[in-house]
């Protein structure tokens, strides 16, 4: 039975996180750690937790606990992080791991020199849709049956997020001061430009990830024209368009936290077989299946497929986009 420790009862924490870990097989939500003292008694008695500690440090020192899951705000989840391999954790993170290449290489470095799963938060690469058409590509690319992929298109304009959920604790506490907390942008992002940067990253680095779950490499940035939007749809709009010489592949995202909805898949084939598809993809909800995922990578010591080291990837691209960006 895998321990399992919390740091952090945001909504998100609650919701996407806690409420999938207390309910799974293999593993026991032992402990929460919420700097918020109302905040974290209501949360650990709406989850049954039976452990609730001050800070991060303190459940951190809990021999009990084999696993945490990491769910704060950004610039205090890569100290959180090192701490928690320090201590010989296995860590689920939310996403980014960091703002910058170097603290994020860091962070993998700590986890390899610890030898625990290093898993970050890119729940959408374990949508059974986005597993679907991932699959479907690869055997596109290996048949040739739509030919060249001349264009691969990810695209997010927001849309409504909690969806009506109510079925979490919430206080007005003011979050206390006092954890380390790591720079929101490279020291390079001009000041003007480190809040976008921050938005950027927090926001299109699923979008980013995905383009390269889906084209199986980093690609090569030559050029960059920013469209950034957040827009009152009342839908979700984010998506992966795929476009080959002879049909394309198009995945839409559903809303994070609605549950037991994955993407939809369109297969559109031209020339003789010309017909649109639509594949029937079983009911089941991203966040759970992460949850599932990071369980099974650890008592299979298995490399997550949204690892740590792999992610460094999307920090170097990241870095890239913005570089050109900026014309430096």
């Amino acid at each position: 039975m895998i321990g399992i420790g919390f740091v952090g009862a945001g909504m998100i924490g609650q919701l996407a996180h806690i409420a999938n870990f207390v309910d799974l097989p293999g593993c026991e939500v032992r402990a929460l750690a919420e700097l918020r003292p109302e905040l974290g008694r209501e949360a650990a008695e709406r989850y049954n937790i039976e452990r609730l500690y001050p800070s991060h440090s303190v459940l951190l020192a809990d021999p009990d606990i084999d696993a945490v899951v990491v769910v704060t705000r950004r610039p205090a989840t890569g100290p959180i992080v090192r701490d928690a391999f320090k201590a010989g954790k296995h860590v689920l993170s939310e996403k980014p791991m960091a703002s910058t290449h170097a603290l994020a290489q860091s962070l993998v470095d700590a986890a390899t020199s610890a030898n625990r799963t290093y898993t970050i938060g890119f729940m959408k690469r374990h949508d059974a849709g986005v597993q679907y058409a991932k699959n479907l590509l690869d055997e596109f690319r290996q048949s040739g049956e739509l030919g060249r992929i001349i264009l691969m298109r990810a695209y997010c304009f927001g849309g409504e997020f909690v969806l009506g959920n109510t079925g979490f604790a919430m206080t007005e506490e003011i979050r206390p001061q006092g954890l380390e907390l790591w720079p929101e942008a490279p020291d390079w992002i001009p000041p003007s430009s480190v809040t976008d940067y921050a938005w950027f990253l927090n926001v299109f680095a699923h979008d980013i990830n995905l383009l390269r779950f889906f084209g199986g490499r980093t690609p090569r940035v030559t050029a960059v024209d920013l469209e950034m939007a957040e827009v009152g749809f009342h839908e979700l709009q984010e998506g992966i368009e795929i476009v080959f010489e002879k049909g394309s592949v198009t995945v839409r995202l559903p809303p994070p936290l609605l549950r037991n909805t994955p993407a939809r898949v369109e297969v559109c084939y031209a020339g003789d077989r010309k017909h649109m598809a639509r594949p029937a993809i079983p009911w089941s909800w991203a966040f759970r299946r992460q949850a599932e995922a990071f369980l099974n990578d650890i008592m299979g010591s298995r490399e997550p497929i949204a690892s740590g080291k792999d992610s460094l990837e999307d920090m170097s691209l990241i870095e890239r986009i913005w570089k050109i960006h900026l014309g430096q």
